[in-house]
């Protein structure tokens, strides 16, 4: 009778080196969490941007990151201008110890198109002067949205760019509110990544790294994605 109301020594030693084991895991898996990280986005467009990047952030859910959206700023110079200005506010509030303030792995973001814009050049270059990271796509952001499709490493302009998106994606419609089924379509931003840095790649070879086609919104995408991998549970 009493052999079968006491536990082996066989089974109480396998038990112990079960919780010694477990332990230390759960332990470390804490300690190598990255804090909450946050991503401040000041975009030009105020319909088809922002409905891309807060599409983006639902593939996060669970991940430990914040996405602020700023849509409709304005020109390349005004968004540089804007970010500039909140970047100097979340510093300042870092300094005094407030909480919520900007923090060292947060990251501000300007996005904006080449088109036409007067000052692009001078506005990339204030953005990165004062640590904005910069979103850049010439010549528009609907070419970051065609990579999500295809290949496309044609010269166009913003109408012709625009009408190819609307051909592969029928619900976009370019001179209204419609956007494409944005949702859908970052569940491919990998792939996207991948077509738009082999695009940046050529353009560094051509001598031209602003050129046609281009865009490092990739960058952006690539970051938030990190991001949500290094704060998950």
């Amino acid at each position: 009778m009493l052999y079968h109301l006491t536990t082996q020594p066989s089974v109480l030693a396998r038990r112990n080196k079960s919780k010694n084991r477990q332990s230390p895991n759960l332990g470390r898996d804490r300690q190598n969490r990255e804090p909450k990280r946050r991503f401040i986005l000041f975009c030009e467009g105020e319909n088809t941007e922002p409905q891309y990047f807060n599409a983006l952030k639902w593939i996060h859910t669970d991940a430990l990151i914040r996405v602020e959206i700023v849509p409709g700023v304005g020109v390349p110079m005004t968004i540089a201008e804007k970010a500039i200005e909140r970047a100097k506010f979340e510093n300042l509030g870092r300094s005094r110890g407030v909480n919520d303030s900007f923090e060292e792995n947060d990251q501000i973001w300007a996005i904006f198109d080449r088109d036409e814009h007067p000052n692009f050049s001078d506005s990339v270059n204030d953005c990165t002067q004062n640590g904005i990271k910069v979103g850049r796509s010439n010549p528009c952001f609907e070419l970051w949205l065609i990579l999500h499709e295809q290949d496309f490493d044609a010269y166009q302009d913003r109408l012709q760019v625009q009408k190819k998106l609307g051909e592969l994606r029928p619900e976009y419609k370019m001179h209204s509110a419609k956007v494409p089924d944005c949702k859908e379509m970052v569940t491919r931003v990998e792939k996207a990544e991948q077509r738009s840095k082999k695009q940046l790649e050529d353009r560094q070879k051509d001598g031209n790294p602003y050129g046609n086609p281009s865009t490092t919104v990739g960058l952006l995408t690539r970051a938030i994605r990190e991001a949500g991998e290094l704060s998950s549970p």
